[in-house]
């Protein structure tokens, strides 16, 4: 594929991603503080360039991406600094260990638009795969229940935790079977070999919809057993990874009948699922190229990664406080201190609030919309999903931000404007597929009741206004006026209009002809 990859950390689980991007023709270089451990590698794989120092790695031109497999408190620093290196990242379970720095890389990520995958190896399993299909196309049913035992005797910790270590798989796994947010969760766990950390948890999610779910992970047991079961009102579905491929996923379609109030079941002998046996860690490898490559979105992207750790992160408090932990609060303890969310807006679980904003009255945020820092958002506004609003922005009563626009910071949008996400929507023909992104960028100002057509770029400092309707770009310090919307003027930073000599008569900053509009001459003097 012509993609080189760089494995940071080439210990027990590190070995085994270096062989298989090995395998794909993709290793470059092996990264690890073990000298002779990389004397040993350098042997294995002749050819291939092995180092001790992380910075010689990113510095390296021929390395388009890295893989991270090295302890989990690591990740998130090893992870920011190679996408501020302009490398596409893989890293293993945890993505981090706080959820603002998951976030955060996530959002990085995003910006510098670069892939970041997470290792949550079970999402590339075959038979998984084939359990979540089938879940999917409603074969089961309504999905009840779930229960997912990962057990073993050997593999102790002393950095991390059982829950740390093994539940990660089973998190994802579950949400993803789900397809819904827990809204409460509870775990116990156990210290035995050591006085702090659990070498057995067991874990209880408690979903909108009724379902529940429950993991159970020790390294303390007597015999090893990975299984995962989904009870559903029409079948149920047993993926045990210790079984032969044959036998691995087994659907018993049992069925309830009632005779009177009587509820009776009615029990059926276990179906083999047939399932392709492939090595799921390979399969994992090959998707993370095939994304670089083509530019698609990680089944197991970062926005995947926050959400399993914020199971974890709930599940660790819940064990330590003894008490159940409701991930609403939770988020909201998570998120930055000192916003503020009137009692009557929604911010729904998956949001982040920056430090310093206020949610004003009926106001509601969708999941995966991140507001930034010191932001108004006052009555009746609706943001998202997956809306991203920066620094410092002011968003005034009865405006919708939907999925597929971007506000950068400073931006300032009037009461009751509009933006639109589809050219040429119907009530009757769904076209979400078609979303047109709509980017306003840094001081920009919407006047109130304007619109604004998705497709289009509001540039810096451009200045909308009130009800005109956008349908082409604004360039940058564009004053626009009218339907359509034409450029009237020319303003400052300060939004004052500009005089014929493109100078501002308040703050006397003169503006000169750039390739997207005016640039303030102290800005075109620094460039120089």
């Amino acid at each position: 594929m012509d993609i080189s990859v760089a494995v940071i950390g080439a210990g027990h689980w590190g070995k085994n991603l270096v062989r298989n991007f090995h395998s794909l023709g993709a290793l470059d270089v092996i990264c690890d503080a073990n000298e002779e451990a990389l004397k040993t590698f350098a042997g294995q794989y002749p050819g291939v360039e092995t180092s001790v120092a992380l910075s010689h790695v990113l510095r390296r031109p021929s390395v388009d991406a890295v893989v991270i497999a090295t302890p989990a408190e690591t990740h998130a620093s090893i992870a920011r600094e190679a996408l501020l290196a302009g490398k596409h990242v893989f890293v293993e379970k945890p993505l981090a260990l706080d959820v603002a720095e998951a976030r955060d890389l996530t959002r990085l990520a995003r910006d510098k638009g670069l892939v970041l995958m997470v290792g949550h190896l079970l999402q590339y399993h075959p038979a998984f795969l084939k359990t979540l299909a089938m879940a999917r196309s409603g074969e089961l049913g309504r999905i009840d229940y779930v229960y997912s035992n990962r057990l073993n005797l050997g593999m102790i910790r002393r950095q991390e935790n059982s829950l740390w270590s093994f539940a990660p798989h089973d998190v994802s796994m579950v949400l993803s079977l789900m397809q819904e947010e827990p809204e409460e969760v509870l775990c116990q766990g156990g210290c035995y070999l050591h006085s702090k950390i659990a070498d057995v948890t067991v874990s209880m999610l408690r979903f909108p919809s009724g379902a529940q779910a429950h993991f159970f992970v020790s390294w303390l047991h007597p015999f090893k057993e990975q299984k995962l079961v989904v009870v559903g009102d029409r079948g149920m579905l047993v993926f045990d990874d210790g079984q032969p491929w044959e036998s691995k996923l087994v659907l018993y379609p049992h069925a309830i009948r009632w005779e009177g109030a009587v509820p009776v079941p009615d029990k059926a002998e276990g179906q083999n699922i047939a399932v392709e046996p492939e090595e799921p860690l390979r399969q994992e490898c090959l998707h993370f190229l095939e994304c670089i490559r083509d530019g698609a979105v990680p089944r197991t992207d970062g926005h995947e990664g926050v959400r399993v750790l914020r199971v974890l992160k709930a599940s660790q408090r819940s064990m330590d406080t003894r008490q159940p932990v409701s991930l609403e609060v939770f988020d909201r303890s998570c998120a930055d201190d000192d916003c503020f969310v009137h009692p009557s807006a929604v911010v729904d679980t998956g949001v982040q609030v920056g430090k310093g904003s206020s949610i004003w009255h009926f106001s509601h945020l969708l999941p995966g919309t991140e507001l930034g820092r010191n932001c108004k958002v006052g009555q009746n506004v609706m943001i998202g999903p997956d809306v991203s609003v920066g620094h410092g922005c002011k968003i005034q009563n009865n405006v919708s931000i939907y999925k597929g626009v971007t506000l950068e910071d400073d931006v300032f949008c009037g009461p009751s404007m509009v933006f639109t996400n589809v050219h040429n929507p119907r009530s009757h023909t769904p076209r979400m597929d078609q979303v047109r992104e709509t980017l306003v960028r840094t001081g920009a100002t919407l006047g109130a009741n304007c619109t604004v057509v998705c497709g289009v770029t509001i540039g810096r400092n451009a200045f909308v206004g009130a009800g005109a309707v956008v349908t082409r770009s604004v360039p940058d310090h564009a004053l626009v006026l009218g339907n359509p919307a034409r450029v009237s003027g020319w303003v400052c930073r300060c939004a004052e209009r500009l005089d014929d000599e493109l100078c501002c008569p308040v703050c006397g900053i003169r503006h000169t002809r750039g390739e997207n509009g005016l640039v303030p001459q102290e800005e075109s003097n620094i460039n120089e």
